[in-house]
């Protein structure tokens, strides 16, 4: 990976003015904000700059308001949040260019704090547009981007900014950068990818490209049914995307070529209807499925088997549920393999890395979410770096 500046490339901030770009996107219920994560993940560099005397003004988009200004989507909502998270008092600007910030920087003090309005409130933010990222950095002096979760879009205030001003990784884009590199770039072999979710589909591009990066590749949920079924074995009424079955062949065989073992399930838990705890719930062969049942979780052998290649490994890096976690019984075998997961990284045999939003919830389920080497919060961005692509935001950092 190319080399980026850091925080600690800089010095004394005084009277500094440094442009964030934080992902304030946060979950809401009503006006109330249900999970500060992303707050709790900016905070470090927030502060850090703030210490170090500069004025900070944070950038974030909110919501979906294409260009249109929508009270509803205006970032204030996130304020109480911040401000309670960073134990500071921030003012709230409601443009993120021209004589309003102007004047706000005015009233600032040097290690103020003031978080500008939604970028996504402006049409020139999605479309990258160089006259807004001119107008927004000309208050500037220094760009810093904390937002890994917005890095695969080429925005204005992700991309064009790092292009106008000195640009630099903030704590928590250093720590996602660096783990990354560990997981996938320049990883610690063998490596074992985990992979699960509903449908191969979603996730063609992730296992095309794994299946060239990685010594095991461990398919789970609904897309290891896909996966059997390719390989004509009857998966009853589960869910299952039939008509990939050349699609997964195609992948099967790149495997081969290049020396990646996958692991599909040999044992499943079955069941006649997807609820809790069901009277028709049993284990069995995978050749054992009747037509009447759906596979809704790996069977614990198989678990255990898996368990046992995590022990041959020194780099994990995991994406999606093994079986339907948010049901029990079904989530034994995520949580299983994930507790095993958690261990072998206590002992300091694995470095293991998870992203995405699903398997966030799973890990947060198994009670392992402090064990992990690195989990990420980013969802798109996650699976992009996934699937080899290269993240707008993260190469201008490079670039600059």
């Amino acid at each position: 990976m190319t080399k980026f500046k850091t925080l600690d490339d800089l010095g004394d901030l005084t009277g500094t003015v440094v442009l964030v770009r934080v992902d304030f996107n946060l979950p809401m219920q009503g006006v109330s904000v249900t999970d500060d994560t992303r707050v709790r993940a900016a905070a470090p560099t927030i502060l850090e700059l703030a210490d170090k005397g500069a004025k900070v003004l944070l950038l974030s988009h909110f919501g979906r308001p294409k260009g249109e200004k929508v009270s509803t989507m205006s970032v204030s909502m996130t304020l109480d949040s911040v401000q309670a998270v960073l134990g500071r008092e921030v003012m709230f600007v409601p443009e993120i260019a021209g004589d309003v910030v102007r004047q706000s920087l005015a009233i600032l003090q040097p290690g103020d704090i003031a978080l500008l309005e939604n970028t996504r409130f402006w049409k020139g933010e999605e479309a990258n547009d160089p006259d807004l990222a001119k107008a927004i950095a000309a208050n500037a002096d220094i760009f810093v981007n904390d937002a890994f979760s917005a890095a695969h879009r080429a925005h204005a205030s992700t991309e064009g900014l790092a292009h106008l001003l000195p640009a630099y990784a903030g704590r928590s884009m250093e720590a996602e950068l660096k783990a990354l590199e560990a997981a996938l770039g320049n990883p610690e072999r063998p490596v074992a990818a985990v992979i699960g979710g509903a449908k191969v589909s979603s996730k063609l591009d992730v296992l095309t490209h794994l299946v060239t990066q990685v010594d095991h590749l461990i398919i789970g949920g609904g897309m290891a049914n896909t996966f059997l079924a390719a390989r004509g074995i009857n998966v009853g009424k589960s869910l299952s995307e039939h008509e990939l079955a050349a699609t997964c062949e195609g992948i099967l065989d790149a495997a081969e070529k290049a020396g990646c073992i996958v692991h599909l399930p040999y044992d499943v838990v079955v069941a006649k209807e997807f609820a809790a705890n069901p009277a028709s719930l049993r284990i069995c062969n995978v050749h054992e499925v009747a037509t009447d049942e759906m596979i809704l979780d790996i069977g614990p052998q198989a678990t255990e088997a898996l368990a046992d290649v995590l022990k041959t490994c020194r780099t994990l890096v995991w994406n999606g549920p093994l079986g339907a976690f948010e049901t029990a019984p079904f989530d034994a075998a995520t949580v299983a393999l994930a507790k095993s997961a958690a261990a072998l990284t206590r002992e300091g045999a694995l470095v293991s890395v998870a992203g995405g939003g699903d398997t966030v919830a799973a890990l947060a389920h198994a009670g392992v979410v402090g064990d992990f080497s690195y989990i990420s919060t980013a969802g798109g961005a996650f699976l992009e770096w996934m699937e080899g692509k290269d993240l707008p935001g993260v190469v201008a950092l490079q670039q600059a």
